[in-house]
Protein backbone atom coordinates (compact mmCIF):
# COMPACT_ATOMS: atom_id res chain seq x y z
CA UNK A 1 0.00 0.00 0.00
CA UNK A 2 1.12 3.08 -0.87
CA UNK A 3 1.54 5.56 2.71
CA UNK A 4 2.01 9.60 2.40
CA UNK A 5 5.53 9.74 1.20
CA UNK A 6 4.34 8.39 -2.29
CA UNK A 7 2.06 11.34 -2.13
CA UNK A 8 3.52 14.16 -3.71
CA UNK A 9 0.38 16.20 -4.87
CA UNK A 10 -3.21 16.71 -4.02
CA UNK A 11 -6.50 17.11 -6.23
CA UNK A 12 -8.48 19.82 -4.70
CA UNK A 13 -12.29 20.68 -5.32
CA UNK A 14 -13.14 23.02 -8.55
CA UNK A 15 -15.98 25.21 -8.23
CA UNK A 16 -16.72 24.56 -11.96
CA UNK A 17 -16.09 22.31 -14.60
CA UNK A 18 -16.55 24.78 -17.85
CA UNK A 19 -13.92 26.72 -18.68
CA UNK A 20 -16.28 29.82 -18.69
CA UNK A 21 -17.29 29.30 -15.25
CA UNK A 22 -14.08 28.72 -13.96
CA UNK A 23 -12.92 32.33 -15.20
CA UNK A 24 -16.28 33.42 -13.79
CA UNK A 25 -15.31 32.56 -10.57
CA UNK A 26 -11.48 33.74 -10.80
CA UNK A 27 -13.10 37.34 -11.63
CA UNK A 28 -15.53 36.66 -8.24
CA UNK A 29 -12.54 35.72 -6.51
CA UNK A 30 -9.97 38.33 -7.44
CA UNK A 31 -12.72 40.59 -6.60
CA UNK A 32 -13.56 39.51 -2.76
CA UNK A 33 -9.83 39.15 -2.64
CA UNK A 34 -9.24 43.16 -3.42
CA UNK A 35 -11.73 43.72 -1.30
CA UNK A 36 -10.47 42.57 1.52
CA UNK A 37 -6.97 43.44 0.92
CA UNK A 38 -8.60 47.27 0.70
CA UNK A 39 -10.53 46.87 3.01
CA UNK A 40 -8.16 45.38 6.08
CA UNK A 41 -5.53 47.64 4.34
CA UNK A 42 -7.30 50.39 4.77
CA UNK A 43 -7.88 49.59 8.73
CA UNK A 44 -4.28 49.01 9.17
CA UNK A 45 -3.05 52.35 8.12
CA UNK A 46 -5.59 54.18 9.57
CA UNK A 47 -5.18 52.36 13.33
CA UNK A 48 -1.39 52.78 12.50
CA UNK A 49 -1.43 56.62 11.40
CA UNK A 50 -4.37 58.57 13.30
CA UNK A 51 -3.44 59.02 17.08
CA UNK A 52 -7.15 59.05 17.87
CA UNK A 53 -7.30 55.26 17.60
CA UNK A 54 -4.12 54.34 19.77
CA UNK A 55 -6.78 52.51 21.89
CA UNK A 56 -7.23 48.87 23.52
CA UNK A 57 -10.15 48.06 21.03
CA UNK A 58 -8.07 49.29 17.96
CA UNK A 59 -4.97 48.07 18.51
CA UNK A 60 -7.60 44.90 18.74
CA UNK A 61 -9.09 45.78 15.70
CA UNK A 62 -5.56 45.87 13.69
CA UNK A 63 -4.77 42.20 15.02
CA UNK A 64 -8.02 41.17 13.47
CA UNK A 65 -7.20 42.70 10.49
CA UNK A 66 -3.75 41.11 10.08
CA UNK A 67 -4.93 37.68 10.78
CA UNK A 68 -8.28 38.22 8.29
CA UNK A 69 -5.71 39.49 5.25
CA UNK A 70 -3.57 36.05 6.84
CA UNK A 71 -6.70 34.32 6.35
CA UNK A 72 -7.84 34.79 3.26
CA UNK A 73 -4.64 35.01 1.43
CA UNK A 74 -3.68 31.36 2.59
CA UNK A 75 -6.70 29.91 1.03
CA UNK A 76 -8.10 32.40 -2.00
CA UNK A 77 -4.82 32.86 -4.20
CA UNK A 78 -4.56 28.90 -4.84
CA UNK A 79 -8.30 28.18 -5.38
CA UNK A 80 -7.67 31.57 -7.84
CA UNK A 81 -4.54 30.41 -9.90
CA UNK A 82 -6.75 26.73 -10.03
CA UNK A 83 -9.49 28.73 -11.60
CA UNK A 84 -7.24 31.01 -13.45
CA UNK A 85 -4.87 28.02 -15.36
CA UNK A 86 -7.57 25.31 -15.22
CA UNK A 87 -5.99 22.40 -12.90
CA UNK A 88 -6.93 21.22 -9.77
CA UNK A 89 -2.77 19.96 -8.61
CA UNK A 90 -1.79 20.78 -5.48
CA UNK A 91 1.88 20.03 -3.84
CA UNK A 92 1.92 18.06 -0.90
CA UNK A 93 4.38 20.43 0.79
CA UNK A 94 1.97 23.61 -0.20
CA UNK A 95 -0.94 21.47 1.19
CA UNK A 96 0.62 20.88 4.32
CA UNK A 97 1.54 24.67 4.46
CA UNK A 98 -2.09 25.72 3.97
CA UNK A 99 -3.87 23.55 6.65
CA UNK A 100 -0.85 25.28 9.10
CA UNK A 101 -1.43 29.08 8.16
CA UNK A 102 -5.04 28.60 7.53
CA UNK A 103 -5.71 27.00 10.99
CA UNK A 104 -2.74 29.33 12.34
CA UNK A 105 -4.89 32.31 11.75
CA UNK A 106 -8.73 31.35 11.90
CA UNK A 107 -8.00 30.12 15.76
CA UNK A 108 -5.70 33.16 16.56
CA UNK A 109 -9.08 35.29 15.28
CA UNK A 110 -11.10 33.20 17.58
CA UNK A 111 -8.94 33.89 20.44
CA UNK A 112 -8.86 37.63 19.42
CA UNK A 113 -12.04 37.92 19.30
CA UNK A 114 -12.83 36.33 22.74
CA UNK A 115 -10.08 38.96 24.27
CA UNK A 116 -12.12 41.73 22.20
CA UNK A 117 -15.44 40.93 24.29
CA UNK A 118 -13.05 40.98 27.68
CA UNK A 119 -12.30 44.75 26.53
CA UNK A 120 -15.65 45.35 25.89
CA UNK A 121 -16.45 44.20 29.24
CA UNK A 122 -13.76 46.63 31.25
CA UNK A 123 -15.14 49.12 28.89
CA UNK A 124 -18.55 48.99 29.93
CA UNK A 125 -18.55 46.99 33.28
CA UNK A 126 -15.88 48.50 35.08
CA UNK A 127 -15.03 52.11 33.31
CA UNK A 128 -12.94 53.05 36.10
CA UNK A 129 -10.77 50.51 35.96
CA UNK A 130 -10.47 50.60 32.69
CA UNK A 131 -6.72 51.85 32.56
CA UNK A 132 -5.25 49.30 34.46
CA UNK A 133 -7.53 45.81 33.53
CA UNK A 134 -6.36 46.41 29.55
CA UNK A 135 -3.52 48.89 29.51
CA UNK A 136 -0.48 48.72 27.01
CA UNK A 137 1.14 45.92 28.78
CA UNK A 138 -2.24 43.93 29.01
CA UNK A 139 -3.16 44.75 25.78
CA UNK A 140 0.48 43.38 24.60
CA UNK A 141 -0.06 39.93 26.59
CA UNK A 142 -3.40 39.37 25.37
CA UNK A 143 -2.58 39.62 21.72
CA UNK A 144 0.80 37.28 22.16
CA UNK A 145 -1.65 34.59 24.09
CA UNK A 146 -4.34 34.55 21.13
CA UNK A 147 -1.30 34.41 18.34
CA UNK A 148 0.73 31.94 20.75
CA UNK A 149 -2.37 29.80 21.13
CA UNK A 150 -3.11 29.79 17.16
CA UNK A 151 0.05 28.96 16.55
CA UNK A 152 0.32 25.93 19.17
CA UNK A 153 -3.21 24.76 18.08
CA UNK A 154 -2.26 24.89 14.38
CA UNK A 155 1.03 22.84 14.63
CA UNK A 156 -0.81 20.22 16.94
CA UNK A 157 -3.41 19.27 14.40
CA UNK A 158 -1.11 19.72 11.72
CA UNK A 159 1.46 17.65 13.14
CA UNK A 160 -1.11 15.32 14.07
CA UNK A 161 -2.74 14.84 10.53
CA UNK A 162 -0.18 14.78 8.83
CA UNK A 163 2.09 12.22 10.43
CA UNK A 164 -1.01 9.59 8.95
CA UNK A 165 0.25 7.46 6.42
CA UNK A 166 -2.48 8.16 3.18
CA UNK A 167 -3.45 5.30 0.54
CA UNK A 168 -6.81 6.53 0.06
CA UNK A 169 -5.99 8.29 -2.65
CA UNK A 170 -5.00 11.65 -2.91
CA UNK A 171 -8.77 13.82 -4.36
CA UNK A 172 -9.70 16.33 -1.50
CA UNK A 173 -12.81 17.02 -1.78
CA UNK A 174 -12.82 20.66 -0.52
CA UNK A 175 -11.25 24.00 -2.51
CA UNK A 176 -8.19 23.95 -0.04
CA UNK A 177 -6.87 21.54 1.87
CA UNK A 178 -9.13 21.04 5.10
CA UNK A 179 -7.99 18.34 7.62
CA UNK A 180 -11.04 16.53 8.08
CA UNK A 181 -10.69 15.89 4.05
CA UNK A 182 -7.17 14.72 4.51
CA UNK A 183 -8.37 11.93 7.28
CA UNK A 184 -10.84 10.46 4.96
CA UNK A 185 -7.37 9.61 2.82
CA UNK A 186 -5.25 7.68 5.08
CA UNK A 187 -5.02 4.18 5.49
CA UNK A 188 -5.12 3.81 9.40
CA UNK A 189 -8.31 3.49 11.45
CA UNK A 190 -8.70 7.39 12.43
CA UNK A 191 -11.70 7.35 14.25
CA UNK A 192 -10.09 7.75 17.89
CA UNK A 193 -7.57 10.71 16.50
CA UNK A 194 -10.44 12.41 14.59
CA UNK A 195 -12.86 12.08 17.52
CA UNK A 196 -9.85 13.22 19.71
CA UNK A 197 -8.96 16.10 17.54
CA UNK A 198 -12.98 17.54 17.49
CA UNK A 199 -13.29 17.03 21.36
CA UNK A 200 -10.07 18.86 21.71
CA UNK A 201 -10.77 22.19 18.99
CA UNK A 202 -14.57 21.87 19.75
CA UNK A 203 -13.82 22.41 23.78
CA UNK A 204 -11.77 25.45 22.82
CA UNK A 205 -14.29 27.03 20.92
CA UNK A 206 -16.79 26.14 23.74
CA UNK A 207 -14.98 27.27 26.54
CA UNK A 208 -14.26 30.69 24.48
CA UNK A 209 -17.74 30.65 23.05
CA UNK A 210 -18.63 30.75 27.10
CA UNK A 211 -16.75 33.03 28.14
CA UNK A 212 -17.81 35.54 25.30
CA UNK A 213 -21.56 34.78 26.33
CA UNK A 214 -20.57 35.60 30.01
CA UNK A 215 -18.75 38.82 29.28
CA UNK A 216 -21.94 39.68 27.34
CA UNK A 217 -24.26 39.20 30.63
CA UNK A 218 -22.65 41.31 32.40
CA UNK A 219 -22.28 43.47 29.41
CA UNK A 220 -26.02 43.75 28.97
CA UNK A 221 -27.28 44.04 32.68
CA UNK A 222 -24.62 46.63 32.75
CA UNK A 223 -26.19 48.77 29.51
CA UNK A 224 -29.64 48.08 31.21
CA UNK A 225 -28.96 50.01 34.29
CA UNK A 226 -27.17 53.27 32.02
CA UNK A 227 -29.77 56.21 33.24
CA UNK A 228 -28.53 57.80 29.82
CA UNK A 229 -29.81 56.77 26.24
CA UNK A 230 -27.04 57.99 24.78
CA UNK A 231 -24.56 56.19 26.77
CA UNK A 232 -26.27 52.80 26.16
CA UNK A 233 -26.68 53.99 22.84
CA UNK A 234 -22.81 54.50 22.41
CA UNK A 235 -22.38 51.09 24.58
CA UNK A 236 -24.47 48.83 21.73
CA UNK A 237 -22.34 50.86 19.01
CA UNK A 238 -19.18 49.38 20.16
CA UNK A 239 -20.87 45.97 20.70
CA UNK A 240 -22.57 44.94 18.03
CA UNK A 241 -19.88 44.57 15.54
CA UNK A 242 -18.22 42.03 17.63
CA UNK A 243 -21.15 40.20 18.00
CA UNK A 244 -21.88 40.21 14.06
CA UNK A 245 -18.22 39.12 13.43
CA UNK A 246 -18.34 35.96 16.20
CA UNK A 247 -21.99 35.35 15.56
CA UNK A 248 -20.87 34.99 11.47
CA UNK A 249 -18.05 33.09 12.18
CA UNK A 250 -19.05 30.49 14.59
CA UNK A 251 -22.38 29.74 12.52
CA UNK A 252 -20.38 29.18 9.23
CA UNK A 253 -18.46 26.93 11.08
CA UNK A 254 -19.75 25.14 13.55
CA UNK A 255 -22.40 23.63 10.39
CA UNK A 256 -19.31 22.83 9.04
CA UNK A 257 -17.77 20.69 11.04
CA UNK A 258 -20.87 19.36 13.82
CA UNK A 259 -23.60 19.18 10.80
CA UNK A 260 -25.19 15.77 10.07
CA UNK A 261 -23.76 13.48 7.45
CA UNK A 262 -27.00 12.89 6.20
CA UNK A 263 -26.89 16.36 4.90
CA UNK A 264 -23.60 16.44 4.28
CA UNK A 265 -22.57 16.95 0.08
CA UNK A 266 -19.47 17.97 -2.16
CA UNK A 267 -21.39 21.40 -2.85
CA UNK A 268 -22.67 21.83 0.41
CA UNK A 269 -19.55 21.56 2.14
CA UNK A 270 -17.75 23.63 -0.47
CA UNK A 271 -20.58 26.59 0.03
CA UNK A 272 -20.04 26.30 3.78
CA UNK A 273 -16.29 26.64 3.96
CA UNK A 274 -16.54 29.71 1.74
CA UNK A 275 -18.51 31.46 4.14
CA UNK A 276 -16.40 30.79 7.17
CA UNK A 277 -12.82 30.95 5.25
CA UNK A 278 -13.39 33.78 3.10
CA UNK A 279 -16.16 36.06 3.39
CA UNK A 280 -15.40 36.93 7.06
CA UNK A 281 -12.25 38.54 5.97
CA UNK A 282 -13.83 40.42 3.39
CA UNK A 283 -16.67 41.86 5.37
CA UNK A 284 -15.41 42.48 8.62
CA UNK A 285 -13.78 45.38 7.96
CA UNK A 286 -17.26 47.11 6.29
CA UNK A 287 -18.77 45.74 10.00
CA UNK A 288 -16.65 47.32 11.87
CA UNK A 289 -16.06 50.70 9.95
CA UNK A 290 -19.95 50.91 9.67
CA UNK A 291 -20.26 51.26 13.42
CA UNK A 292 -17.06 53.20 14.43
CA UNK A 293 -17.71 56.47 13.54
CA UNK A 294 -13.75 57.63 14.90
CA UNK A 295 -12.90 55.00 12.73
CA UNK A 296 -15.05 55.97 9.87
CA UNK A 297 -13.63 59.29 10.22
CA UNK A 298 -10.36 58.13 10.04
CA UNK A 299 -10.70 55.81 6.88
CA UNK A 300 -12.62 59.01 4.83
CA UNK A 301 -9.59 61.19 5.72
CA UNK A 302 -6.85 58.64 4.77
CA UNK A 303 -8.84 58.06 1.67
CA UNK A 304 -8.99 61.97 1.22
CA UNK A 305 -5.30 62.23 1.47
CA UNK A 306 -4.96 59.27 -1.25
CA UNK A 307 -7.09 61.03 -3.83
Amino acid sequence: MPNSSSVSEFLVLAFADTRELQLLHFGLFLGIYLAALLGNGLILTAVACDHRLHTPMDFFLLNLALLDLGCISTTLPKAMANALWDTRVISYQECAAQVFFFLFFISAEYYTLTVMSYDHYAAICKPLHYGSLVGSRACAQMAAAAWGSGFLHAVLHTATTFSLPLCQGNAVDQFFCEISQILKLSCSDTYLREVGTHVFSVSLVFGCFLFIVLSYVQILRAVLRMPSEQGRHKAFSTCLPHLAMVSLYLSAAVFAYLKHPSISSPSLDLVVSFLYSVVPPAVNPLIYSMRNQELKDALVKLMTRCV
